[in-house]
């Protein structure tokens, strides 16, 4: 069973997002530079996941319909 190029775009980053999430949250090494107060990666990494995923989203929606 295949999953369609639309379910791939959904899926992958939201369980890399997840896992990047979960391992800054549990895992006793993850650097300490990623998630001190003065660093802005984990703080950007949603807003810039939902602007990538937009416009992959729209890239297939136009390819699609043209």
């Amino acid at each position: 069973m295949f999953l369609s190029l639309p379910t791939l775009t959904v899926l992958i980053p939201l369980v890399s997002l997840a896992g990047l999430l979960y391992s800054a949250s549990v895992e006793e090494n993850f650097p300490q530079g990623c998630t001190s107060t003065t660093s802005r990666l984990l703080p950007i990494t949603i807003p810039v996941y939902v602007f990538f995923h937009l416009w992959t989203w729209m890239g297939i929606k136009l390819f699609r319909h043209n």
